[in-house]
Parts: structure tokens; C-alpha cells; sequence
């Protein structure tokens, strides 16, 4: 693609790195066939390349985002299925993201997209208050159904209908869990959301690696790893929230030391594995942020690493396994989720159209309702069709989606690899 950015524009770091990304886009298409906005509406600008168009023209002509742009870039699920599909090797990640700081930047949103993004900000990266969200939210779920009549009040009807009817009252135990055997010591992020709606996944971590002689510590001081507000734009606060984690992960590392940083919601680790680039002209930052995104692994990629043993599937289960976006577009991990659970003993499935998203992406589910919930129900069909009697993934946000449409059990992939090897049967379960 051909760019005509001047060289003062040239010289801020930013506009040098989305030059860069543009002159690589060949206009070839391939990225239509795998975008599940154009998929489901047919519309070039809800494609990549009609959202490239958008960027160039706004970077380009140094203007404010308009209502267009806004739109379309919304309707992004940032699920990078494209960046799979590229032949060219376009870097669709990094300039979305920098498109989503500039709408923050220069364009006033509605008041009623203002009130919801700012209430998702400051309450789901924050556990305690994510909690008392949740007791609130499950008062207020009957409403859904009536608020969801009325336009500017869809996303808060679509956090009642997700708000999940179990969840932890109380914040997770943080106390290292030592091995009998030692073979390594790990880092686990215990995350936000995660650690509020579905404790257990973090239980059935600690437990599995304990058994494969792994020392699991919670560093003090992580937190949220910023992913949800970095992919909304605000990157302020997605960088202090990083910067906290960057600090709470180097004392660790020069301390008693880590051999990897395990993260089992794979939205979590495509972001933290991008700590590096994220901070890559902060010079400060740059080197402690490259360090932790070498070491970073999501658990299933550790697993198999280090080997999956004694493992026995406790019951003959068909397995429809859904590869969440972030683990097979954003992380690149693709195998070893399936293969560790054959090893356990599971009849993995693999679900049409895996290469879809879900529709939950993150808060996406919140912010563009009618859209995700479309792309819920054509996931749910694929899954279906398979016959499962269970589902497994890598992604909170994917196992929040997923349940609200269906009946089959919805598991984290290291509950059941836990399960296999000797760990309670899932809750989910019954």
C-alpha cells in the first residue's frame, strides 16, 4: 500500500511504526474470508482492509477520528484471525491498537458509551470492586431483558445477562504452593475477571503444576495485566497497570528466580507477551518489559514443555475442544492445548469454523451485543455439531460467552488435564 506521510509526521515513533504496517497491506482480501464482522455483515469497512483504509486516512491527513472510523473500529474484535491469514505478514495488531489510543484521544464519545466504558474500566480490572459488581448484577439480571429494548442501555443489559451465578465471595488465597519435587518455580498470573467468576481455574493451575514438581508463587503487587483497557484505548491506565506487573515480575526473577511466568487466560498472555513491543521506546521499561514477555507461557504451552504425566481421563468424555482467538491468532499456539488433552485420555473434537471467534473478545461482548451474540450462536452451532458432552478452552472471557449459550459444560482445558491427574472432578460438573 502506498503512503504519503511527510517526514515530520515521519519522525514521531508512532506513525514511522503504522507506515511500516500499511506499506505491507497488497489489498489481497484474504483477510475478508476470515473476519467474522465481514463474515456476518458483508460490509468492506467491518473488514480489515476496509479498516486499514480508515487508519491510513486518519493518520495520514493528522485528523481527529470521525463517526465512521469510530464504527467500524468498534466493531473490530481485535481477534487477529486476519493476522493469521495475511500473506504479507501485516502487523493488523499494533496499528489497531494504536488507532483505538487515537479515538480516545480526539473524539467525544455519546454519554451513554462514555458512562459504560468508564464503569467496565474501573470496575473489571479490580477485583474487590468486581466482586461487589457481581452480587449487584445478580440482582438486577431479571431487568436485562427489558433494559436490551432500549438502544443506549444494551451494554449494561448485556453485563446483567453474562454476570455468571457463581464466583468467589472472597479474594484468592495468595501463599506459594511449594512441590515435593522441585524441577522448577513459576510465576502465576491470577488475573482480574478470572479470579472473581471462576477461582477454581487458578486451583486446578497451582495443583497440576505442584504434582509435575513445579513451585507456584503469586508475585506481590500484579494485578490486572491491562488487556482490558489497552484494547479500549486507554492507555494510560494500560501501561501503569503493566508497569506494576513488569516490577511485581523482575523482583521475582532477580530474587529467587523464575523459570516462566504462567498465564492460563490466554487474552492475559497475548498481552503480556506483547509487554516488550508495548514498552519497547520507554527506557525505563524496554528491557524489564522484554524479559518478562521472553519468559511468559501460557499453561498449557508449560505443560507441555515440561511433560503431562500420570494423567487418566477419569470418565470417557467427547471433548469439542474451541481454541480461544487470542491463543490460536494472537499467541500462535495451536496444538498443544488438544494434544495434552488426548494424552489425559479425552476424544478431543475440533469444532467447525474453529477459526471464528466466539463474540466475547474481551469486553466486545458488552460493547457490541447484537454482533457478538450473533457470533455466539453460529460458535454455538459449530459446537454442537460435534456432539460434546463437554467444552473446553483456554479463555475466561471464552467460557463466559459460550455458557450463556448452551448447555454443555463449559471447562477451562487445565481443569481437566488436573482432573486426569488426580485433581477434583470440576464444579462445573455438578
Amino acid at each position: 500500500m502506498q503512503t504519503n506521510f511527510t517526514q515530520d509526521q515521519l519522525a514521531d515513533p508512532r506513525i514511522a511504526e503504522a507506515n511500516g504496517i500499511l506499506r505491507k497491506c497488497v489489498h489481497c482480501g484474504f483477510c475478508t474470508a476470515t473476519c467474522p464482522t465481514y463474515v456476518l455483515l458483508g460490509d468492506e469497512l467491518d473488514s480489515p482492509r476496509g479498516r486499514i483504509y480508515l487508519i491510513k486516512d486518519m493518520l495520514e491527513e493528522d485528523k481527529p477520528a470521525s463517526p465512521q472510523l469510530v464504527k467500524h473500529i468498534d466493531r473490530c474484535l481485535s481477534c487477529l484471525a486476519c493476522v493469521t491469514t495475511c500473506p504479507s505478514g501485516v502487523d493488523y495488531m499494533h496499528l489497531v491498537d494504536q488507532a483505538r489510543t487515537r479515538i480516545e484521544e480526539t473524539y467525544r464519545r455519546p454519554l451513554p458509551d462514555r458512562a459504560i466504558r468508564a464503569l467496565i474500566a474501573r470496575i473489571l480490572p479490580e477485583p474487590g470492586r468486581m466482586r461487589l459488581a457481581l452480587a449487584l448484577a445478580r440482582l438486577g439480571r431479571p431487568a436485562a431483558p427489558l433494559l436490551r429494548l432500549v438502544p443506549v442501555l444494551k451494554p449494561l443489559a448485556a453485563m446483567l445477562s453474562l454476570a455468571p451465578s457463581g464466583g468467589s465471595a472472597k479474594g484468592e488465597a495468595a501463599e506459594p504452593v511449594r512441590s515435593g519435587e522441585r524441577r522448577g518455580r513459576v510465576a502465576l498470573l491470577t488475573g482480574c475477571v478470572q479470579s472473581v467468576i471462576a477461582p477454581e481455574i487458578n486451583a486446578a493451575t497451582r495443583r497440576l503444576l505442584a504434582r509435575h514438581g513445579i513451585d507456584v508463587v503469586v508475585p506481590q503487587g500484579q494485578g490486572c495485566c491491562g488487556a482490558l483497557t489497552h484494547h479500549m484505548g486507554r492507555e494510560d491506565d494500560a501501561m501503569a497497570r503493566a508497569r506494576r506487573n513488569i516490577d511485581a515480575y523482575i523482583a521475582e526473577m532477580d530474587g529467587e528466580g523464575l523459570d516462566a511466568i504462567v498465564i492460563n487466560a490466554s487474552g492475559c498472555g497475548t498481552t503480556v507477551k506483547d509487554y516488550g513491543h508495548m514498552f519497547s521506546r520507554d527506557p525505563e521499561y524496554a528491557e524489564k518489559a522484554a524479559r518478562v514477555s521472553e519468559i511468559t507461557r501460557d499453561i498449557t504451552e508449560y505443560m507441555s514443555a515440561i511433560g503431562l504425566r500420570g494423567a487418566r481421563a477419569p470418565v470417557k468424555a467427547r471433548v469439542a475442544y474451541h481454541s480461544a482467538c487470542s491463543m490460536q491468532h494472537g499467541q500462535k499456539i495451536r496444538t498443544e492445548p488438544r494434544t495434552l488433552l488426548e494424552r489425559a485420555g479425552f476424544d478431543v473434537r475440533d469444532v467447525p469454523e474453529g477459526h471464528l471467534c466466539c463474540g466475547s473478545a474481551g469486553t466486545y461482548n458488552i460493547l457490541q451485543p447484537d454482533i457478538a451474540d450473533r457470533l455466539k450462536a453460529r460458535k454455538v452451532r459449530n459446537i454442537e455439531s460435534t456432539r460434546p458432552d463437554l467444552i473446553a478452552t483456554g479463555n475466561i472471557g471464552c467460557i463466559t460467552q459460550i455458557s450463556s449459550g448452551t448447555g454443555v459444560p463449559v471447562l477451562h482445558t487445565v481443569e481437566l488435564l488436573d482432573w486426569a491427574c488426580g485433581g477434583p472432578r470440576p464444579a462445573r460438573l455438578g
